[in-house]
């Protein structure tokens, strides 16, 4: 499976942006999808999960009430909307597909290349 992520860019704080991450075709190991991020010199953050069958979600500490998880599954994509994004909301923004709900990076195998999200104050 090949994840493509895009919607990455440059806003102000307080700004609003919507990722998108495509899935070249979904298998059996395709139930969950993540989105991480990483910003400089930190580890890998889980920020929001979404079961792909039945649209179950899951968000990070830091994000709930201000992102949002969704996917059309007739389009294979998975949607991560920020609003009210914040300096420290700046990373890497990275999608990536397993077979269960976890929030462990460890445990999802096949990962998009990462689209940059830059907050300015």
């Amino acid at each position: 499976v090949q994840l493509q992520a895009s919607g990455g860019g440059l806003v102000q704080a307080g700004g609003s942006l919507r990722l998108s991450c495509a899935a070249s075709r979904r298998t059996s190991s395709s139930y969950y999808m993540g989105w991480f991020r990483r910003a400089p010199g930190k580890q890998r953050e889980f920020v929001a999960g979404i079961v792909w069958s039945v649209g179950t979600t899951h968000y990070g500490d830091s994000v709930k009430g201000r992102f949002t998880i969704s996917r059309d599954n007739a389009k294979n994509t998975v949607y991560l909307q920020m609003n009210s994004l914040k300096p420290e909301d700046t990373a890497v923004y990275y999608c990536a597909d397993t077979v269960k709900v976890t929030k462990s990076p460890y445990d999802f195998g096949s990962w998009g290349q990462g689209t940059l999200v830059t907050v300015s104050s």
